[in-house]
C-alpha cells in the first residue's frame, strides 16, 4: 500500500513540466468537441503512434473513446486563454474560433505550434483514466515557443 494519498501524488506529478495541448474530435451529430490535456506523449516512431489520457469522470469520456479520429493541437505560449477555455465547462468552446476540419472531421485550431491528426488505434484501461493510442496520419509544425504547465500553473520557456 502506498504511503501517500492521491492529492500528494498529484502535487508531486505537478513537478514534471509538460506541454499543453487541446485534443479535438468530431461528434456523432457532426459537431465538435475538445478538451485541454497535458498527458500527450510520443509512443512510437515506427509505426507513428502517440498517446494521451482522458479521465473516466470526464463528461465526454465515451465520446473520445469512440471517436475514429482526433487531432492533438499543441499550444503556443500566447494561447493561455484558449487552454483555459477548453479546460472549462463553457458550452460552445469553438464559438468565435477560426477552425478547419481535419481528418475524420476533427477540428484543427489555428496558431498552434504543432498539430497531429490521428486515427484511433487503441483505447486501454488505466486506473481512473482511459489511455488513447493514436496512429499519426498527418502532421503540421508551426513556429513559436510552447505553452508549459508546471506546479499547477502555466509557464513559458526561458533559455538556459
Amino acid at each position: 500500500m502506498p504511503h501517500f494519498d492521491s492529492l500528494e501524488l498529484r502535487r508531486t506529478l505537478g513537478q514534471f513540466a509538460t506541454g499543453v495541448a487541446i485534443v479535438t474530435v468530431r461528434t456523432a451529430d457532426g459537431g465538435w468537441a475538445g478538451m485541454t490535456i497535458n498527458s500527450f506523449a510520443a509512443l512510437s516512431l515506427e509505426p507513428p503512434l502517440i498517446t494521451w489520457a482522458v479521465g473516466l469522470h470526464s463528461p465526454n469520456c465515451a465520446l473520445y473513446e469512440t471517436a475514429t479520429h482526433f487531432a492533438i493541437n499543441v499550444l503556443a505560449s500566447d494561447q493561455v486563454e484558449l487552454s483555459r477555455r477548453f479546460a472549462s465547462a463553457v458550452p460552445d468552446k469553438f464559438a468565435g474560433l477560426d477552425c478547419e476540419p481535419g481528418l475524420g472531421g476533427a477540428p484543427l485550431l489555428r496558431g498552434c505550434i504543432a498539430c497531429f491528426q490521428c486515427s484511433t488505434e487503441h483505447c486501454l484501461p488505466g486506473g481512473d483514466h482511459t489511455l488513447i493510442v493514436g496512429r499519426v496520419e498527418a502532421i503540421e509544425r508551426g513556429s513559436g515557443a510552447p505553452l508549459l504547465f508546471w506546479g499547477g500553473d502555466y509557464r513559458y520557456v526561458a533559455s538556459a
